[in-house]
């Protein structure tokens, strides 16, 4: 039996939102679950290029995002 140490984040209301587990007891899952663990190692993003079309550009939009929540 594994023993996992973990820490229960909370939001303001006292909801649990995520769960944080030490990295030895992540690496002993990953192993477990025959999970490889690829430290280190990047993803190659340019398969994704073009992938999507904007309509707009992404700092006016954020800009107009965030004057919503004023």
């Amino acid at each position: 039996m594994l023993t996992i140490h973990k820490k229960v984040l909370l939001d303001e209301a006292k909801n649990p939102v995520a769960v944080q587990i030490d990295y030895a007891d992540w690496v002993e899952i990953a192993r477990r679950l025959g999970i490889e663990s690829k430290i280190g190692e990047s993803t190659a993003l340019e398969q994704y290029e073009g992938a999507i079309s904007l309509t707009e550009d992404p700092m006016a939009f954020q800009t107009r995002m965030r004057e919503e929540w004023r």
